[in-house]
């Protein structure tokens, strides 16, 4: 948004800011609703002005919203602590309001906003992973803007993911973004609660997230009434986000244009990655994921695969077990020799239709369209890996 001169060389949230070509932004509800129970629409519009000029330079983002509950418990009428059977019904009711606040701050700016609701079964199991993931990209793609909540009006506490600073990381991990930025009620991470102890010092860069680290960290704000996350929460979703090569910046987020402010070099803590995103995914695959079937690919195929490119069905020419779309399968050379493992897009059955044909021949053998590849490139590890 400003050019790397004008950031503040102390800021070292800045020119993770600024190096970022995708990014996630956290928004909670005490955020976006305070304690009034309305969307500060003023916020939205300055917070829309920042994701707009991002946009205008290349930068992906998407974003993960709370208040649909916050919204509906006062169209409902509901106060208090709310039972869950409540909590669902204020988000039915909330989650109409809140997508209208969000494309109403976007529309000056000509983008569209499309929303996607998750339960933490859709970042788990891997079919849904996929759809999730291919669908949040298609969108990127389109040049929409993913506006992403958790599924709260059927979670249950064994399908939740607790808060949305977790479900911002995952959605992080989702779409291999550079950057998570959680906006927060402080302008991030102190060695105690600030608003208890006058002697607690301002955190701007953690490498580790250590035992200590996790410890200074406070529980939820109570004040606002809204909201399920405290600084705890979001330790843990820098945590998730770091591990999967994704650093996280937690921000202040009550001012206005406060993404403008991480970027020149306003007060915030970066979390540095632990991991890279291509090393991430790729021990995720090799280490975590059994092997369900495989397929055999011919010589101009296994070389491509070498080259870093994708698997597609013209080069495969024989497949062998029962799998589903997103279990992990084996790919053999030639003469049978293992060369690596990936994530399938297509059901066993599926590829065996389309096996050695061209990709734009796809939709007229299996009666749908979908991307050309049979293993994408992320989704594949190779045995000299």
């Amino acid at each position: 948004m400003s050019s790397p001169e004008t950031f503040s060389a102390a800021s070292d949230a800045a020119a993770a800011a600024h190096a970022a070509k995708r990014l996630v932004v956290k928004v909670g509800s005490a955020i976006l609703c305070g304690d009034a129970g309305a969307v500060r629409s003023a916020w939205l519009s300055a917070l829309a002005i920042d994701i707009a000029r991002l946009r205008s330079e290349g930068v992906e983002v998407a974003v993960v919203t709370s208040g649909a509950i916050a919204l509906g418990r006062k169209k409902l009428g509901l106060s208090g602590s709310l039972r869950l059977d409540e909590k669902q019904a204020a988000s039915a009711a909330g989650q109409v309001a809140l997508a209208e606040a969000w494309q109403a701050a976007f529309a000056p700016h000509d983008i569209h906003v499309a929303q996607i609701l998750l339960t933490l079964d859709d970042t788990e199991e891997r079919r849904r992973y996929l759809n999730a993931r291919t669908t949040m990209r298609t969108l990127l793609d389109l040049g929409a803007l993913p506006l992403i909540n958790e599924n709260d009006t059927i979670a249950t506490s064994e399908i939740r993911y607790g808060d949305n600073d977790r479900l911002a990381a995952h959605a992080a991990q989702l779409i291999g973004a550079d950057l998570l930025v959680i906006l927060s009620d402080i302008d991030g991470l102190y060695t105690a609660d600030p608003r208890r102890d006058s002697s607690a010092r301002h955190i701007s860069v953690v490498d580790v997230i250590t035992p200590e680290i996790e410890s200074a960290a406070a529980g939820p704000n109570q004040d606002a009434g809204v909201g399920a996350g405290g600084m705890a929460s979001k330790i843990a979703a820098a945590k998730i986000a770091c591990g999967a090569g994704c650093a996280t910046v937690i921000a202040p987020g009550l001012i206005d244009y406060p993404l403008n402010a991480v970027l020149t070099g306003g007060a915030a803590t970066l979390f540095r990655p632990s991991n890279t995103r291509d090393r991430a995914r790729r021990q995720w695959i090799a280490g975590r994921l059994k092997p369900a079937g495989a397929v055999r690919v011919d010589q101009g195929a296994a070389k491509a695969l070498r080259s870093g490119a994708s698997l597609l069905p013209a080069g495969i020419t024989a497949v062998t077990g029962t799998f589903s779309r997103g279990d992990a399968i084996e790919i053999s050379g030639p003469e049978g020799e293992i060369i690596g493992k990936g994530l399938s897009a297509f059901d066993a059955r599926d590829i065996k239709k389309i096996a050695g044909q061209r990709s734009d021949q796809i939709e007229s053998i299996l009666g749908y369209r979908r991307r050309p590849a049979v293993i994408e490139k992320d989704d594949l590890i190779l045995k000299a890996d």
